[in-house]
């Protein structure tokens, strides 16, 4: 039955991996029922308040994150607040109209109409803030990434 139980608890980590890439899957719930689960299989014991003061921080800092490297790659490259909103808004829509690739086009095609029609920005500079905000996309992944890898390592060392 323990291989069962970790198994489960295994799945809701690499769910928590594949919603770096396919926002729509919150990333942050699933490593938190993963550590949920482990104390409902096998015990709450390991987890004391500094760990879940650690991962509370780690999650603060997963969202914070998030939102940064997504403004700062839209505002690098000349965009707007309405830019990292169409972006935004592209991370989310794009994986569900184009499968696959969505997740690149989305931001994409959401920051350059948002530039284009909010702002009234010519059609060169909103290509290129569309292109700060796949940077600030693909930023955020990698940085999501690591803070993922060190909440799920923290807790291995916790309960072993």
């Amino acid at each position: 039955m323990e291989y069962i139980y970790w198994t489960i608890i295994i799945f809701m980590f690499v769910v928590a991996f594949i919603g770096l890439v396919y926002p729509v899957i919150p990333s942050v719930l699933f490593i938190a029922g993963g550590f949920l689960l482990y104390g409902i299989f096998f015990s709450f014991e390991p987890f004391n308040w500094l760990f879940w003061l650690i991962q509370g921080l780690f999650v603060v800092l997963l969202f914070i994150a998030d939102y940064i490297a997504n403004l700062i790659g839209v505002k690098k490259y000349g965009g707007s607040k309405a830019g990292v909103w169409g972006s935004t808004i592209g991370i989310l829509v794009g994986p569900f109209i184009i499968p696959i690739f969505g997740i690149l086009i989305g931001p994409f095609l959401g920051a350059i109409i948002a530039e284009w029609l909010v702002n009234k920005k010519d059609f060169k500079d909103a290509v290129k803030i569309g292109f700060g905000s796949v940077v600030g996309f693909i930023s955020s992944v990698f940085v999501k990434g690591i803070i993922q890898a060190i909440m799920i390592i923290y807790f291995v060392l916790a309960v072993v």
